[in-house]
This record gives C-alpha cells, structure tokens and sequence, in this order.
C-alpha cells in the first residue's frame, strides 16, 4: 500500500514533504512491529537495544555513558534501563577498576538466552524485509545514509 493509500491522501505539497512523511510514517510502523515482537518477553525496545550492545560487547565490560552513545533512541536513559534489566537479572554492574565513578555493565547468560528467544522470533520479521532482496535492502540503506548526511 502506498503512504498516499495508507494515510488517504491524494497529494502532498512536494515529493519532499511526501518523502519526510513517507519516513516518519514507515519508522513508526516499524517500531510497532518491533514492540509487538518483544511484548510477550517483557521488555520495552530500549531494553532489547541495551542486551544487543551488550551482547556486541562480547564479555568486555561497558559503562553506561558509552551505552548511551550506541543507543539507536539518543533520549533514553541507559542507566534506568541498566537498573531495569538488573532487576530481571539479565545484566551485572560491577564498579570499575580504572574510574570509581563509573560501573561496567556486563549481560549475563540468562540475557543472552533472551535475545537468542527473540532473535527466532526476529528471523520471521526479517524474512519479510528479506523479500525486497539483497540489491534493495543495499540500495535502502545507502538512501537513508546519505538522507541523514543531507540533513545534519
């Protein structure tokens, strides 16, 4: 379905603004696909982002600052999302050696079983973005690449 068919729109004042609607529109679709996905494993987006950095981590310890500045949602708060997913104990803290200020946060095996859950769930999802093909999915990438370039 097209965004002029989805939202019942006939036309757009230009392809620019059709575009930028097009963008915010298909981000939240996405998103809603995303939370729909992870609602029967109790955890929000933001936490799945934190267990796949963590994860991406590979046993190294990282703070929260350094969580903060992966995160793909730049307003969320890693540190209580980190205390969140302590309490499910699918994350450690551990005071850092190298600065008393900080802690370094490492996932634990039952967050790796998690993400490994949801990652069957993940694969379906990724199936159907898969039937565009290899050369489109490379060609969407490189738009919204060079789309966020051209707006910084």
């Amino acid at each position: 379905m097209t965004i002029s068919e989805e939202l019942k729109q006939s036309s757009f004042q230009n392809e620019e603004t059709k575009a930028i609607v097009n963008l915010i529109f298909t981000g939240n679709f996405i998103i809603q696909k995303q939370q729909e996905l992870l609602k029967p494993f109790g955890i929000s987006m933001q936490q799945f982002n934190v267990l796949r950095i963590l994860k991406g981590q590979k046993g190294q310890a990282i703070t929260v600052l350094s969580i903060t500045e992966r995160m793909l949602d730049k307003m969320s708060n890693a540190s209580r999302l980190v205390d969140k997913l302590f309490v499910k104990k699918l994350v450690s803290r551990v005071p850092c050696e190298k600065d008393r200020r900080a802690v370094d946060i490492f996932i634990l095996p039952a967050g790796l079983a998690l993400l490994d859950k949801i990652d069957v769930r993940q694969q379906t999802f990724g199936e159907q973005i898969n039937q565009l093909g290899n050369g489109k999915l490379k060609e969407l990438n490189e738009l919204l690449d060079q789309f966020r370039k051209s707006i910084l």
